[in-house]
């Protein structure tokens, strides 16, 4: 497998997104969360729902279904705690989309909270792409929205679910069954400062040309930086590929 990350500020004066991703011999967990809150919080909340969810998976590499949620559940948690660290991140929030890939099963799982997303590629199509906690989606799902308008929807940001909510509000989805990772599979998480100026047919067009993840993430970065220019204070953008490549002799 070969994987690269991209995180930008884009037109903001910090970054409030943050990745990261650990791997064994037989297990990888890659993870991308943005966080909402204000400089402090969000930044910090983001950091949080990354390092606790890989030291989780780290101490017990399981991607179940139900591992999957209570780890999140356990991530929102850990984020409500830490607000009593510092008055400053009492409202410190976060998305997070973190993809469990087991080598000996040859199996993908994931599990999000929010709107920041995970697409599955294979044959250089999008074939599956995690739903966002958000309103807009909600529109879509209930027929009140075309999909295609999401990206220009002036509440598009509005979300229903984040980590930092209490767990009666926390909504966790979490897929099922697991995927059969095949040669050539591509996966690509991401958050919304990224997804919102690229479109689907972009992004394929971009794996078709691209060499290699981190060439494929300069080109969808240049998509962003196209897309934003008449923005100049859009958002951050985050992006975590991974190419399962194909096997050799």
């Amino acid at each position: 497998m070969e994987l690269a990350t991209l995180s930008r500020r884009g037109g903001r004066n910090y970054n409030e997104d943050a990745c990261g991703h650990w791997h064994s011999d037989s297990h990888l967990c890659c993870v991308v969360a943005d966080g909402a809150g204000g400089h402090g919080g969000g930044d910090k909340a983001s950091k949080l729902a990354v390092q606790f969810i890989l030291g989780a998976f780290a101490a017990t590499p399981e991607g179940s279904p139900e591992a999957i949620e209570r780890m999140i559940v356990a991530t929102n948690r850990s984020i409500i705690q830490h607000r009593a660290d510092d008055r400053a991140l009492q409202n410190m929030h976060s998305t997070v989309v973190a993809l469990f890939i087991d080598f000996e099963g040859r199996t993908g799982t994931w599990g999000h909270c929010g709107d920041s997303r995970l697409y599955v590629f294979r044959a250089g199509r999008v074939a599956a792409r995690t739903r966002d906690h958000s309103l807009v989606q909600s529109l879509v799902d209930g027929g009140m929205l075309a999909a295609e308008d999401m990206r220009s929807h002036p509440q598009r940001s509005e979300l229903l679910s984040a980590l930092g909510v209490g767990e009666e509000d926390l909504q966790v989805s979490v897929s099922a069954p697991p995927w059969q990772v095949e040669a050539g599979d591509v996966f690509l998480l991401c958050t919304d400062g990224m997804w919102e100026y690229v479109e689907d047919g972009q992004m394929e067009a971009a794996l078709s040309n691209a060499v290699s993840p981190s060439a494929w993430l300069q080109e969808l970065e240049q998509n962003v930086l196209q897309g934003a220019s008449h923005k100049p204070r859009h958002d951050n953008f985050t992006a975590l590929a991974v190419w399962v490549s194909e096997p050799g002799p």
